[in-house]
């Protein structure tokens, strides 16, 4: 099992930094073991000079690192870019629901308790791990230092953001004293039941039991505290609703689904131009509209600013839908199942 030790001292950090930014040589082939690779070498090189990591086991490991073609190709076709009327059944489907009205009754304690804490209902928290992961059970085979080299050195249209996250992935894994050949997650880096990236379990993983550790791969109670602390973090509003259904009428849409997700628009103006909400909303409130294409029907939805918080975890919209869509069958089955319980009970 490979740990990394304390960082090291100021002087030496200096002298291995020069010298692993020295010359390489020749041209280096793409396939070139990862350490031979000038590119690699100089990301060593910032990790020893800004985080003080011993450069001896870097190199080391570095050269049990693996670049995958499959996983360069899994990110080249995200299940975000199909269209609405093919992404929304991947998710909202009736053993999915059915698996997050179960998974709500076994955790209601800690569910109920990250709502008291944090404001997120028990349903949205449990429709993030219904879509990230399926309650659990598929939290990714890929080993994250894999994933994370391979997509920061091997596919350049994304490349500074997975380097970003292997250097949050090093940092963790020596704060949190795992090995990083034993972590496994998405093709993308993504870890544990909540599927964090590194520098989002750095920012808002927590121990939410109380153990002293913060375990987002084999601990259900901590995935729930940090997923609710994550939405609270980003401006999640206690008690506030999250999107409605529109009708549009004439063209001004158009311009208003150009602005993004984040609300920009006051609903009064909205309503002026002919877009229409079948809510109770303030004039002043700002929200986003939304279009999903169906193969022969367009639905149009007002975001508000929760829509937007679940965003922040997936920036898709299709995502940010299904989560909403499942989360509303999940609490809707799950009330009709309480009140059968209860006329039952009655009789």
């Amino acid at each position: 099992m490979m740990r990394f030790e304390k960082p090291m001292r100021p002087l030496f950090i200096a002298f291995i930094a020069i010298l692993l930014t020295l010359p390489a040589g020749p041209a280096v082939a793409e396939d070139a073991p990862l350490t031979q690779r000038p590119e690699v070498r100089q990301f060593l090189s910032r990790m020893v000079e800004r985080h003080q990591f011993q450069p001896g086991e870097l190199e080391q490991l570095f050269k049990q690192a693996s670049r995958q073609q499959k996983i360069i190709d899994a990110i080249s076709r995200p299940a975000e870019g199909k269209p609405w009327h093919q992404y929304r059944p991947i998710f909202i489907t009736e053993k999915r629901i059915r698996g997050g009205v179960e998974f709500r009754k076994r955790h209601a304690g800690s569910l109920r308790r990250a709502e008291e804490i944090y404001g997120v209902p028990g349903e949205m928290i449990t429709a993030i791990l219904g879509v990230e992961t399926y309650y659990g059970r598929h939290k990714g085979s890929y080993r994250v230092l894999d994933a994370l080299t391979t997509l920061g050195f091997d596919y350049p249209k994304r490349g500074k953001f997975f380097r970003s996250e292997l250097e949050q992935f090093l940092l963790l894994t020596r704060e949190e004293e795992m090995d990083p050949l034993s972590i496994k997650g998405s093709y993308a880096g993504a870890m544990g039941y909540p599927q964090f990236i590194s520098s989002s379990f750095r920012h808002y993983a927590v121990d939410f039991d109380g153990d002293r550790r913060r375990d987002i791969w084999n601990n259900v109670d901590d995935a729930i505290g940090s997923i609710a602390n994550y939405f609270s973090r980003h401006g999640w509003q206690r008690g506030q609703s999250v999107v409605f259904p529109a009708h549009v009428t004439g063209n001004a849409h158009a311009a208003y689904i150009k602005k993004g997700l984040k609300p920009h628009t006051p609903i009064g103006e909205f309503r002026k131009k002919g877009i229409s909400i079948n809510a109770r909303l303030p004039a002043t409130e700002k929200g986003a509209l939304i279009e999903l294409r169906g193969p022969s029907e367009t639905e149009y939805w007002v975001g508000l600013n929760n829509f937007y918080v679940i965003t922040r975890y997936n920036h898709s919209p299709l995502y940010a839908m299904a989560v909403y869509q499942l989360s509303e069958e999940i609490r809707r089955q799950g009330s009709l199942e309480t009140a059968r319980l209860t006329r039952d009970q009655t009789r």
